[in-house]
């Protein structure tokens, strides 16, 4: 069975008053009209009444329903021939039906159903009159079938591209929460990481410098002052560390740099269902609080990248150790791009915090390629 269309039933839960006042007006005026067809018999005006009625029960206890669908337009379209047949004044009910029988269709066959309630008219009024009626009133018949399938259509698509631009708007909402969210997100990691570098590069400096310097002045520390000193430095060496620690990001936290990329990648692979193969070339070794989050939110946002972008069938993650460099390449076969028209701020962000730390960004890039993102820092 085919459901309705949903543009027609949102328009009708939004507006429910506007449809029902439609029918309403229509069919009051053309039970008005037939009570007062005196010559009429009264047996013929009471069928009318009755068939006008019965629509009316049915848009209310049915039409409504998302699964109303044919078998309600076939209900009211056999209601409505009963009344036509026996009073041509119920075909200005087609008013009132033509609407409900596009809330009740997908568009083609609310136009073939539509094209049919306003031959019943005709096939009446040829019965009763013979078919001078057809050569008189078939051609207004015709029109007025013409101008209620039009009217369906563009009503159709009028609704149709409201929900659409409603959708649009919500996803634009969404998205904008979401980057609202992310750019947060982004802004205090930043903040944690520019406060690790600080403390690393002046305080920790710092007091490795004052321990050196108090050791070469009495190497056996037998100057108790300066053993305090020496004692005092260390303590505060160890609190600065502690600091740079707890301002890392957490994936650094909870193991080396090497650990944190393949748990980037891995988490790629779960998230997308595209493989992502993790790679460490070299000697591992500890590097800078500052250089390991730099190669770590290369990866994360080349990864990003490639999940929102590429649409690829594979990646690849290289972290390479050098004797004075480290090397991070993310390598994916997806459609590629044209970097010379690239919008946004991943690569840019990339480039700014890798020049943080005297470091470089190369993005290789061409449409139906793929895309090479190579991130090199000294270290």
């Amino acid at each position: 069975m085919t459901l309705p269309r949903p543009g027609h039933q949102e328009a009708v839960a939004r507006y429910p008053y506007l449809w029902d006042l439609c029918y309403a007006v229509v069919a009051l005026a053309v039970v008005a009209a037939v009570l007062a067809q005196s010559g009429t018999p009264a047996r013929d005006r009471a069928v009318a009444v009755a068939a006008v009625a019965v629509i009316a029960v049915l848009y209310a206890f049915w039409g409504r329903r998302r699964d109303s669908g044919p078998a309600f337009v076939l209900a009211i379209l056999v209601a409505f021939a009963a009344g036509t047949f026996a009073v041509s004044t119920v075909s200005y009910l087609l008013f009132a039906l033509s609407p409900l029988i596009f809330m009740a269709l997908d568009a083609r066959p609310a136009v073939v159903a539509v094209v049919c309630a306003n031959l019943l008219p005709l096939a009446a009024g040829s019965v009763r009159s013979g078919a001078g009626f057809l050569t008189h009133l078939g051609p207004i018949f015709v029109m007025s079938a013409a101008v209620a399938v039009w009217l369906g259509i563009w009503i159709n698509r009028v609704i149709e591209q409201s929900i659409e631009r409603a959708a649009f708007i919500a996803e634009l909402e969404s998205s904008r929460a979401e980057i609202a969210r992310l750019s947060h997100e982004a802004g205090v990691a930043a903040e944690r990481t520019r406060l690790a570098g600080e403390i690393h590069d002046t305080l920790a400096q710092g007091f490795t410098s004052i321990i050196t310097l108090l050791q070469a002045a009495d190497p056996g520390l037998a100057d108790e002052r300066i053993a305090l000193a020496v004692r005092t430095a260390r303590e505060n060496l160890a609190e600065s560390r502690s600091l740079i620690a707890a301002l890392a990001p957490s994936a650094l936290a909870a193991g080396s740099l090497p650990d944190a990329i393949r748990r980037e990648a891995a988490r790629f692979t779960e998230e997308t269902g595209t493989p992502a193969t993790c790679r460490v070339s070299g000697t591992a070794r500890p590097l800078p609080t500052a250089v390991e989050v730099v190669l770590l939110r290369a990866a994360q946002e080349a990864l990003a990248n490639a999940r929102r972008h590429s649409a690829a069938a594979n990646v690849a993650v290289l972290l390479a150790f050098g004797a004075d460099s480290v090397r991070l390449v993310v390598r994916d076969d997806g459609r590629g791009f044209e970097p010379a028209g690239a919008h946004g701020f991943g690569v840019p962000g990339m480039r700014a915090r890798a020049e943080r730390v005297d470091g470089t960004v190369a993005v290789r890039s061409d449409p139906g390629t793929g895309t090479l993102v190579e991130v090199e820092v000294p270290a």
